[in-house]
């Protein structure tokens, strides 16, 4: 795999998919329904930037019954992995990342309950 720069800094440089790279980051996966809930914005909006980042090669997906479940991609480069790590880590405190947290952490109904809020 090689992503180049020109390919991943446009993706991270809009805020909801640099969310969602950011929780996936802390997160090993994600379903949908999560990354909505915890960034609060519409359905349609996160998988509009999540079908951008699968495009990228940023993440991968899985579907498991009704549910699509989202990781960041294991055959990422290590310079890329590095530049994810290195921003998560230098966001740690700072809002909206930390309210993004705090809201998946008080999520009802997650994926594996009986149904996904």
């Amino acid at each position: 795999m090689n992503i180049s720069p020109s390919t991943l800094y446009p993706a991270i440089a809009h805020e909801i998919r640099l969310r969602c790279l950011l929780l996936l980051v802390e997160h090993e996966e994600l379903c949908v329904c999560e990354l909505t809930h915890a960034i609060g914005a519409a359905q349609p909006t996160i998988s509009r930037h999540l079908a951008y980042l699968r495009e990228a090669e940023l993440v991968s997906d899985r579907r498991e019954g009704l549910w699509i479940h989202y990781r960041i991609n294991p055959e990422l480069p290590v310079w890329v992995s590095n530049v994810l790590q290195e921003t998560a880590n230098g966001v740690r405190g700072v809002v909206p990342f930390t309210r993004d947290l705090a809201a998946l952490k008080d999520m009802p109904n997650r994926p594996g309950a009986t149904q996904c809020a």
